[in-house]
């Protein structure tokens, strides 16, 4: 066991939850198998809750488990290739890319190879067991699917510069909760896993390994400076760094916030191999029950290439379907109960565990995400996805990325009772959820709120492809309370 992490789940060490032991099982670039999709699923029957949550790092959570998963079962999922073949390294987060890399028509280089040789470097240096349990690394190819916008320690980004592909460096730094910032450093394919080793190294260099809360990479880039950071890194590399103040002439950028490409994956969509299609399948809240991943490891197998893709954004991609059987995907899907559509208000619908599998939870997020998704399913037609998240405390576990709409749980005191209500808040500014809206709305009142503010969204916009987010910085916040009809059961 590894109990100084126990904060943060893992696969060979228990974390208690408010529902039970909870178990988090790395899928290195969210890729995992059929035959993986049935382990888990016989462990989320026997052990679990009969589900599985897919994490917004493209991880597995099972939860609800009553008693410890013993020491058998576990060299059994390692045996299959789930979570780290070093247990001294498991904790460490999960790599992440675009769940498209390899797949992407317009994919600059394919990054499934960098994420596996640094899950087998990270595997082969136990020494690293000593990095903080959040130390998070992301490869963007330079597709579709960006994903370098993402909150990462550490983001490698393809981009096209003189005609070659090399890697654009990202490190966080600055305000915590803001994306990584462009270093002005340009890597060759080669150099990635140097660099990234000597990264880590120097993080090592200026740890204190006997603390039980260890150091981010964005406290120490911070405190030492990151220019002097990176001067250590060069010290320790073969080759010199590359560097390009420049942006003009590299491509593609980073997305933006409300960046184009957020939910594009969801629906289907032909892959860069000619006749194959990938379907994007939205997740309810990121659940799976065990049947349904059953389910589509058996499409996977027989149609596909034996395998699924989870997504940081909590759904998941059937890859590599021949264009005659797309149809009979589509059914499937729709049989085992799941969807398929970016119009669908749970496609980018986000929640934390909530009051049920949280004890610092105010609300009961789960329950009232599904409840206003259905609520709203049959009053408000979208076109494209709109992100509503759900949390329920200011840690944010479930989306640390900004929303269109945030809906921070809160209690409320009412007629001499305390009720489950949400503060309200809207677009993008440097405040951690955006800008507040309302506050101390009750979860009575909150779907006729949130359909009135979507409503009025697809009146004003500017043109359809306007994200909400995008809509609502357009305005002071007075303006948007006189456009919401400045919801009168809500304080300000």
């Amino acid at each position: 066991m590894l109990s100084e992490f126990a904060t943060c789940p893992g696969l060979f060490y228990a974390t208690s939850a408010q529902d039970g032991i909870l178990s988090r099982i790395r899928i290195p670039g969210g890729i995992i198998s059929s035959q993986q999709c049935r382990a888990i699923a016989d462990i989320a029957e026997q052990h679990g809750g009969g589900y599985m949550d897919v994490t917004n790092r493209a991880n597995l959570q099972i939860r609800e488990i009553c008693t410890g998963i013993n020491a058998e079962v576990l060299k059994y999922l390692q045996d299959m290739g789930l979570g780290s073949r070093n247990p001294v390294v498991d904790h460490i987060r999960n790599i992440m890319t675009s769940p498209t890399a390899g797949i992407d028509p317009q994919e600059l280089i394919d990054t499934r190879p960098f994420v596996q040789s640094w899950d087998n470097y990270i595997a082969a240096h136990p020494a690293l067991s000593a990095l903080s349990a959040k130390f998070s690394i992301c490869f963007d190819g330079g597709g579709i699917i960006r994903v370098c916008d993402r909150l990462n320690d550490i983001a490698i980004a393809a981009v096209l510069f003189d005609g070659n592909i090399y890697f654009r460096l990202y490190l966080s730094v600055g305000e915590k909760g803001q994306p990584p910032s462009d270093m002005g450093i340009l890597l060759l394919p080669k150099e990635c896993l140097p660099v990234l080793a000597a990264l880590a190294d120097v993080y090592l260099a200026h740890s204190n390994t006997t603390s039980q809360r260890r150091l981010r990479l964005l406290e120490l880039l911070n405190t030492l400076g990151y220019e002097n950071y990176l001067q250590e890194v060069k010290q320790r590399l073969p080759f010199s760094l590359l560097y390009s103040e420049t942006r003009e002439d590299l491509t593609p950028q980073p997305p933006s916030l409300q960046g184009e490409g957020k939910y594009q994956h969801i629906g289907i969509h032909p892959q860069r191999q000619q006749g194959l299609f990938y379907i994007g399948v939205v997740l309810p809240l990121g659940r799976l029950e065990s049947k349904q991943i059953r389910g589509l490891a058996d499409l996977a197998t027989k149609y596909g290439s034996g395998s699924l893709r989870l997504t940081p954004w909590q759904n998941l991609l059937l890859t590599d379907i021949p264009q005659q059987w797309v149809g009979d995907v589509q059914n499937e899907i729709a049989f085992l109960g799941l969807d398929f559509s970016a119009t669908n208000i749970k496609s980018a619908l986000v929640a934390c565990s909530g009051i049920k599998g949280c004890a610092a939870s105010a609300t009961d997020t789960k329950g009232h995400a599904l409840a206003l998704a259905k609520y709203l399913e049959t009053r408000v037609t979208l076109e494209h996805p709109v992100n509503i998240h759900f949390s329920g405390c200011e840690k944010s576990c479930a989306q640390h990325s900004k929303s269109d709409i945030t809906l921070l749980g809160v209690s409320i005191e009412a007629d001499n009772e305390t009720v489950e209500g949400y503060h309200v808040y809207v677009g993008d500014n440097k405040q951690k959820f955006g800008r507040e809206l309302y506050k101390y709305v009750t979860f009575a009142e909150l779907p006729t709120l949130i359909e009135q503010m979507l409503q009025v969204y697809k009146i004003q916009r500017l043109n359809s492809n306007e994200s909400f987010g995008e809509f609502t910085n357009r305005y002071a916040i007075a303006q948007l309370h006189q456009l919401f009809n400045n919801n009168p059961k809500s304080k300000i």
